[in-house]
C-alpha cells in the first residue's frame, strides 16, 4: 500500500520492459530518467536545417516534432548489438541515431504522406541496411528494399521488436495486393 491507503496502479506492478529487452537496453547503456536533451537539440537543429542535393528542383525537408525529440533524448546515441537466433527472426544489429537518415528527407516525406502523418528519422538496422523512422504519433518504422515495416506503437514496443526478433507487420498499400485473411 502506498502513504495514501491505495494500492498501486496495475501500470506500476509491471516493468516497463521484459526483462530480456531491459538487459539489452543496459548493456546499450541505457537507464531509467536517461534524458540528452541537448544531444537531441543539435540533431534537431542539424535535420532542420539540413539543404538536400544542390540543383534538386524538389527538395525535401527533415520533420522534427515532439515525439521525435523525445524518442532521441532518451534513446538516441544507443547502439544494440543482439546476435543469434530471435523469436521469429534473427536479431540484427541497430542504432537509434537520426542522423542515420540525414540524407533521406524525400524517403521520409514519401512514406509520411502515405500514413498522412510526418516521419522523422530514428536510427539504422544491419549497418544502413534499413532506415528507422518515428512518425508524429510516436509509432516507429522500418524502411528496408524489401518494403516497409511497422515496429510498433512507440519506440519501447519497437525497441522491444528488435531486440527479441519479432517478425514486424508489412505495411501495404490500400490498392496493392493484400495479404490472405
Amino acid at each position: 500500500m502506498n502513504p495514501l491507503g491505495q494500492p498501486p496502479s496495475p501500470s506500476r506492478l509491471r516493468p516497463r520492459f521484459a526483462a530480456d529487452v531491459a538487459a539489452g537496453l543496459k548493456q546499450a547503456g541505457w537507464h531509467p530518467g536517461r534524458w540528452q536533451i541537448q544531444q537531441a537539440e543539435e540533431w534537431a537543429d542539424t535535420l532542420a536545417h539540413h539543404d538536400g542535393p544542390a540543383g534538386d528542383p524538389y527538395p525535401a525537408r527533415h520533420a522534427v516534432f515532439p515525439a521525435a525529440v523525445e524518442a532521441w533524448a532518451e534513446f538516441g546515441g544507443l547502439a544494440f548489438e543482439p546476435a543469434g537466433a530471435g523469436r521469429d527472426l534473427a536479431l540484427t544489429p541497430f542504432l537509434l541515431d537520426p542522423l542515420c537518415g540525414l540524407h533521406q528527407p524525400r524517403t521520409l516525406a514519401d512514406l509520411g504522406r502515405a500514413l498522412d502523418t510526418r516521419l522523422a528519422p530514428l536510427g539504422e538496422e544491419m549497418y544502413g541496411r534499413a532506415l528507422l523512422a518515428i512518425d508524429e504519433g510516436g509509432r516507429v518504422y522500418s524502411l528496408d528494399p524489401t518494403g516497409e515495416w511497422y515496429l510498433g506503437d512507440s519506440v519501447d514496443e519497437a525497441v522491444t521488436t528488435l531486440l527479441l526478433g519479432i517478425l514486424p507487420d508489412r505495411l501495404h498499400t490500400a490498392a496493392g495486393p493484400q495479404p490472405p485473411a
